[in-house]
């Protein structure tokens, strides 16, 4: 957090938004850091706007996510067709992912938004997965602006209190902080992985009754 800070002071709004916009590309960049040191110097020192903060934050986040989700859906998709088999992602898998974020998606991007990792790679899966555009572009807007104005707002009035606990919250405050991370998301993937193996019948007939026929090649 020290070495964003001062970063932030020399290059203000730009750290802040290239942060963010670059992590919402799946990049290991601290893009929520920034934020909240951006909203924290603009709480303190004044010499940022948090208005400035907030919307830069989530424009980038947004643009960030769109760009994800178009590469996701150029190439992400493109990878599931013609190797997924390689890695046991049948067309029925592929379809089940589909659907998922057909009936769901919506609901998937917001709280990604507000889960370090997820927030990176969601844009990604979306695109992969066909998820509407019109939709994604909706909710990526909304829990982009839930997300900044929380943080932003947060770290605004009450300062590096607020950072701390953020910081603590999310694990993230070092290399140690993102080995337990790693290990929490790879048990909550786990736990999905073994709820959707347990009903993957069930969830595999509704997604080919929601999208029937062969899938379209691009």
């Amino acid at each position: 957090m020290h070495h964003v800070a001062h970063l932030v002071h020399d290059y203000g709004l730009l750290v802040v938004g290239g942060f963010i916009c670059l992590e919402a590309l799946g990049l290991p960049l601290p893009g929520e850091t920034a934020l909240i040191v951006g909203s924290v110097i603009a709480g303190r020192t004044h010499e940022l706007s948090i208005v400035a903060v907030i919307l830069v934050a989530a424009g980038a986040s947004v643009v960030g996510r769109a760009v994800g989700y178009l590469m996701g859906a150029r190439f992400g998709y493109w990878l599931l067709l013609h190797y997924g088999s390689y890695v046991r992602i049948t067309e029925t898998r592929i379809k089940l992912g589909q659907y998922l974020f057909l009936r769901y998606g919506s609901a998937i991007m917001i709280i990604a938004q507000f889960v370090p990792f997820l927030r990176a790679i969601a844009g990604i899966l979306a695109g992969a997965n066909r998820m509407p555009w019109h939709s994604y572009l909706v909710a990526c807007t909304v829990g982009a602006g839930l997300w900044s104005l929380f943080f932003g707002i947060g770290a605004y009035w009450f300062g590096r209190e607020f950072a701390h606990l953020a910081r603590s919250w999310w694990l993230l405050s070092g290399a140690s902080g993102w080995i337990v991370f790693g290990i929490v998301a790879a048990i909550v993937l786990i736990a999905l992985g073994l709820f959707v193996a347990r009903h993957e019948a069930q969830l595999a007939a509704k997604a080919e009754r929601a999208l029937p026929g062969p899938l379209q090649v691009p």
